[in-house]
């Protein structure tokens, strides 16, 4: 087996002297020598404070061991918590029937020596017995929760799931009254924070009365997707702590809600939209003698049938009784006709453990929107190896032509239609709104009311320039952004106008031909008042269903122009925005890049008691310490690092760096070489010879869909997809998603019969793409992948403006390393190689796999990307200048792994 290693930056011998480490772990079978070694990292992180950097290759049980490692340390700290609290109640009270203490000088009064003696214990006493006393009533209302969910669970069980009565009863809420109260904003009065709150008009939460729920210490679990989480609760249920664990999954609208006629909107956009206007409670109003408004009343319906405080509650308890993954927890919400994303968001302040994709944890707003306190818990995030790109995928955004003017164009007309009804400061902050939207399209070198399909510029042009650049060239760096995205927030004026637009389906900017069949001489505001005072009945309330434009956005693109402003407010040497003119004013558009994703991290750092970053290639980490965590203030010596070796022998795995090919040809896949005949020949007959020693599966991993697609065109013209395709079936990536689980699973099947029945073919090679759809979260263990080659080294476009930006910002705001090599050309070298280590750690799922890894180029047998591979497959790789020797090891490797088989079936 082989050995792990731990290395914690410098952590002194006191500090682990203070960190009593268990030596064993519950664990749902006997788990192996670097699981437990990995559990003590994690546990001494936590009990130290530490930011743990942690990688376990894929296949040895990574999951079960943070699972495991954080349960045990979070229980035994409440028990030590606990014992603390009760050891402090117990001194007082023995102290209490003691015979006195010591009475000192007679100069005081005996009240007051007192007091300065006692005060500060008995303080500590009170809060010690209030903290107890929650304790224990969490505790007796969990076993309530449990004795009630083993009762409901049989009665449930005798309920048909598929009565549905209840939902679509209300498929037609009574949310299209003619009453245009709600499509207001609530009045505004700036600076005054009482006032504002009535602008934050949330829709009625039914949390009014878990707002002031107090947070138990809780782990917070996040990951990429929603599979991953499932996976990772399914895990929790098999761990010795799924009966003492409260357990809240989060997800999105999307893959909870269980309101069919929102569900049918599909898109997330629309989902979000169309739940949040259901929320809203109905208004009525009081009106005094001169008829005017003076007071604005929420009713308590709600128009969701799901979305009600008895049944949330019951949700709640039902949660916190047993553990549960998404899929159960929506099953759940249909049958006690409770809403699973509401029910479980609720249920954060009890839980334990909270598991909770990317988007929400790293993006602030959405984070505190969903309730999730940081202050004192644990972070743990799960396949990080591209937490850098994903943190600054989250902040930025791109927003088009199209959408800024179809924005001004319908708040423009909200602005008309509600003018007399609204008060002075809410028309002055629309006013300053409709200012930018209109600065921005006149920017792109549109005109506010101007056809999306007009033509723009005469040339296309690309360019990234920086924020205060920007706010100046487009003249809105006088505006106060900060105040004005405060408004946008408090006043929730996008969601106000998204509902104006599905009730009135205003115009939105009109294309040209639609100007032609006018007169031409009404503005579309103009048109679409006249046309409302003229006939009210062609402007009818929508129904449910919502539309979507051209761009795929939702009916009024505000919400979405929201996130784009708010960016804006982001420190100049953080961030960049890319101009992109074209030749059609609605395919122009702006896009914020975020250059620095410290700053949004910073806070989970600071707050956290401890951050653990973990995956299965979390090599090199260089960049996790640099931009990551040193660049938020963290001290070195709270940095700990552990990588632990595979599970398997050394002998289960051959990894090879090949040179040259069967005809001594150098490969050379750089840009400049890898599309010449003569590499592309000498590629076919080496795969060729692969599949030809290689048994069951090959998965061969090329750069790009279109060099996958060049070589695959010249092996058809020369014959040698033909030749490669006797030896074994022929499978390719799809580029849709929808067709990934047909090609595995025709891929499997293939492999299977072949061994199976016996055939000329020996198995069959699947052609897949680095940072494809394949290359992340798909298993191909045992027969599916006994030989993965990748093609070349994948690098990134380097004439890419963002990319360059980004090169750029590194090598001016971050120190050269100890090689003196320039922090850009690192992170440009480190997004290839995370590539390859993502994609080569495919194969090897379990301690009796076995696999080859063959990389082909010549650059692999350098020692500065040989580093940085993982640990485990790194000391073993095989670096050879021909191609003999490495396909007689090759063909050892098989032969041994054969009789192996051989010896063990018998």
């Amino acid at each position: 087996m082989a050995s792990s290693k731990e290395k914690a930056l410098n952590v002194t011998a006191s500090q682990d002297a203070e960190c009593s480490v268990p030596d064993e772990f519950p664990f749902p079978f006997p788990p192996y020598d670097i699981q437990v070694d990995f559990m003590k990292s994690l546990y001494r992180a936590l009990e130290l404070g530490k930011i743990g950097i942690l990688e376990s290759p894929t296949g040895t049980g990574k999951s079960m061991s943070l699972i495991c490692g954080s349960l045990t340390w979070l229980l035994e700290h409440e028990q030590k918590k606990e014992k603390e609290l009760l050891e402090l109640v117990r001194s007082s009270e023995e102290a209490a029937g003691g015979s006195g203490t010591d009475r000192g000088t007679a100069l005081e009064p005996d009240w007051m020596r007192d007091y300065e003696q006692n005060f500060e214990q008995e303080e500590k006493v009170r809060n010690a017995k209030v903290e107890l006393e929650k304790r224990n009533n969490r505790k007796e209302k969990l076993r309530v929760f449990r004795t009630k969910a083993k009762k409901n669970r049989r009665v449930l069980h005798d309920v048909d799931g598929n009565d549905r009565h209840g939902n679509e009863a209300t498929q037609n809420p009574e949310g299209d009254d003619d009453d245009d109260d709600k499509l207001l904003v609530a009045d505004y009065r700036s600076d005054d924070d009482t006032e504002s709150r009535r602008c934050s008009d949330s829709g009625g939460d039914a949390d009014d009365d878990d707002s002031s729920e107090e947070h138990v210490l809780k782990i917070y679990y996040c990951s990429r997707t929603h599979s991953q989480l499932a996976q990772f609760v399914r895990e929790v249920r098999k761990s010795p702590f799924a009966d003492g664990t409260t357990v809240a999954s989060l997800g999105s609208r999307q893959n909870m809600c269980v309101n069919e006629a929102v569900r049918r909107l599909k898109a997330l956009s629309l989902i979000n939209d169309r739940c949040l206007e259901l929320q809203q409670k109905k208004k009525s109003t009081k009106k005094d003698e001169d008829g005017l408004t003076v007071k604005r009343k929420k009713s308590k319906g709600c128009s969701c049938p799901f979305y009600q405080y008895s049944s949330l509650q019951n949700y709640k308890e039902q949660l916190h009784a047993e553990v549960k993954d998404i899929e159960q927890l929506v099953e759940m919400g249909r049958k006690v006709k409770a809403c699973p994303y509401y029910g479980s968001r609720y249920s954060i302040p009890g839980a334990q453990l909270v598991a909770l994709p990317y988007n929400i944890l790293l993006h602030k707003s959405t984070r505190e929107a969903c309730g999730i306190k940081l202050l004192g818990n644990i972070v743990v995030i799960d396949e990080a190896h591209n937490l850098l790109e994903t943190i600054n995928n989250i902040h930025s955004i791109e927003v088009t032509g199209a959408q800024f003017a179809c924005a001004h164009s319908q708040l423009l007309q909200y602005m008309h239609r509600y003018q007399s009804r609204l008060l002075a400061k809410n028309l002055l902050y629309i006013r300053q709104i409709l200012f930018i939207l209109q600065s921005l399209v006149k920017f792109l070198g549109g005109s506010p009311g101007c056809a999306t399909d007009a033509a723009c510029v005469d040339k296309s042009e690309s360019r990234l320039v920086t924020l205060n650049t920007f706010l100046f060239e487009s003249k809105i760096d006088h505006m106060n952004l900060f105040k004005l995205n405060d408004y946008v927030r408090k006043s929730q004026i996008a969601r106000k106008l998204h509902g104006y637009a599905e009730k009135y389906r205003p115009p939105a900017v009109p294309r040209r031909d639609d100007k032609e069949r006018g007169d031409g001489k009404a503005s579309s505001v103009t048109a679409f008042l006249h046309k409302l005072s003229s006939n009210p009945q062609a402007v009818a309330p929508s129904g449910v269903g919502a539309r979507q434009d051209e761009e795929g956005s939702t009916s009024s693109p505000l919400m979405h122009i929201q996130a784009f402003m708010l960016a804006l407010t982001n420190r100049d040497k953080d961030c960049r925005i890319m101009i992109t003119k074209q030749n059609l004013f609605s395919k122009c558009s702006l896009k914020f890049l975020l250059l620095n994703p410290a700053v949004h991290f910073k806070d989970i750092v600071q707050q956290c008691r401890a951050v653990i970053v973990a995956g299965g290639t979390m090599q090199p980490t260089a960049e996790f310490k640099e931009q990551l965590f040193l660049a938020t203030g963290v001290a070195p010596d709270r940095l700990l690092e552990f990588s632990c070796g595979h599970v398997i022998p050394k002998e289960n795995l051959l990894p090879i760096a090949l040179a040259k090919g069967p005809s001594g040809v150098e490969l050379d896949f750089t840009f400049r070489s890898r599309g010449s005949a003569q590499t592309l020949d000498e590629l076919g007959r080496l795969l060729y010879n692969l599949c030809s020693v290689v048994p069951s599966g090959v998965v061969c991993f090329f750069p790009s869909y279109d060099y996958e697609s060049k070589v695959l065109a010249h092996w058809q013209s020369t014959n040698q997809l033909a030749r490669i395709g006797a030896r074994k079936e022929v499978f390719r990536e799809p580029r849709k998603s929808g067709e990934v689980e047909r090609v595995l699973d025709d891929f499997s099947k293939c492999i299977k019969n072949c061994k199976q029945f016996g055939s000329v073919k020996t198995g069959a090679i699947l052609f897949c793409i680095v940072g494809g759809k394949m290359s992340e979260g798909i298993n191909f263990s045992d027969d599916l992948g006994r030989c993965v080659v990748m093609i070349g080294m994948p690098y990134a476009n380097s004439s890419s403006p963002e990319l360059r930006e980004k090169i750029a910002y590194l090598n001016k705001n971050v120190t050269k390393g100890a090689d003196g090599r320039l922090p850009g050309q690192v992170y440009y070298e480190n997004l290839c190689l995370k590539a390859v280590n993502q994609s080569i750690g495919r194969a090897i799922r379990h301690k009796n796999d076995y696999a080859s890894i063959v990389l082909l180029d010549s650059r692999y047998g350098r020692a500065s990307v040989s580093s940085k591979l993982p640990a485990w497959i790194g000391r073993h790789l095989q670096v050879h200048d021909s191609f003999a020797p490495a396909f007689a090891s090759l063909r050892k490797f098989f032969m041994e792994r054969k009789l192996d088989s051989t010896i063990a079936s018998d």
